[in-house]
């Protein structure tokens, strides 16, 4: 006895080979442990659909059931737009960093640690590692999408409603960002940087200090293709 389950073209790069097709058949268990045993995480599915109808990943198969698994809906939002992201994506980030996303990042991380610090201080766990999403003491997680940085950042931007301040944190420890007198710092500027800028932000947390330099307008352009709805 089994169960039919249906994945869309969007999921279907997380199943094992030979169910490319995106059409499985599975065993009566619970909807959600089903799914996962096939490799796709709860954090990348919207509501599924049991013979059509609106289903809690609860629900526990029954023979000849047909389970429609749905990417889920984006924008996603979520009550703190906070991440912690895990040691193989800090240039994602960094680059985060930049755009005024709160973002907890350490390189030296392990799985455990991610996921404590993820449901700790409420923030949404960014990986690319699949297993780490299926976790159930995980309380909120998302795949990021692409191999290089731009396109990682353009997913995560796609897929969560965030409203993005430039220059505001620090890139390198996440510090909220000061503006400072340009007397003050001076000394501590190269030569052609004091020539060329007069506005500087300092960490208060690490002490680095910051001007906008030749990427301030392609973060600008970000900021004026990302706008929310709402």
């Amino acid at each position: 006895m089994t169960a039919t389950v249906r994945f869309p073209p969007a999921l279907r790069f997380f199943l094992p080979l030979r169910h490319r097709s995106g059409v499985c058949e599975v065993p009566l268990e619970t909807l959600g442990h089903a799914v996962e045993a096939l490799g796709v995480p709860r954090t990348e599915m919207g509501t599924p659909l049991v013979n059509g109808q609106p289903s809690p990943v609860d629900y526990r198969l029954r023979d000849g059931d047909v389970v429609d698994v749905p990417v889920r809906p984006r924008p996603q939002w979520i009550t703190a737009p906070r991440f912690v992201l895990d040691v193989h994506l800090g240039t994602l980030a960094r680059r985060l960093r930049l755009l005024g996303v709160d973002v907890a990042y350490r390189n030296d991380a392990d799985d455990d640690e991610l996921v404590a610090q993820a449901n700790a201080e409420e923030r949404v766990l960014l990986t690319q590692d699949r297993g780490i999403l299926r976790r159930r003491a995980l309380v909120q997680g998302a795949y990021v999408l692409g191999s290089l940085p731009d396109d990682q950042l353009a997913d995560v931007l796609d897929r969560f409603a965030l409203s993005l301040t430039p220059f505001s944190r620090c890139p390198s420890c996440n510090g909220l960002l000061a503006e400072v007198a340009k007397d003050e710092v001076s000394h501590l500027l190269p030569d052609g940087t004091r020539r060329s800028y007069d506005q500087f932000s300092r960490c208060p947390q690490c002490g680095r200090i910051y001007w906008r330099g030749a990427h301030s307008d392609s973060l600008e352009s970000i900021v004026a293709t990302h706008r929310p709805p709402g």
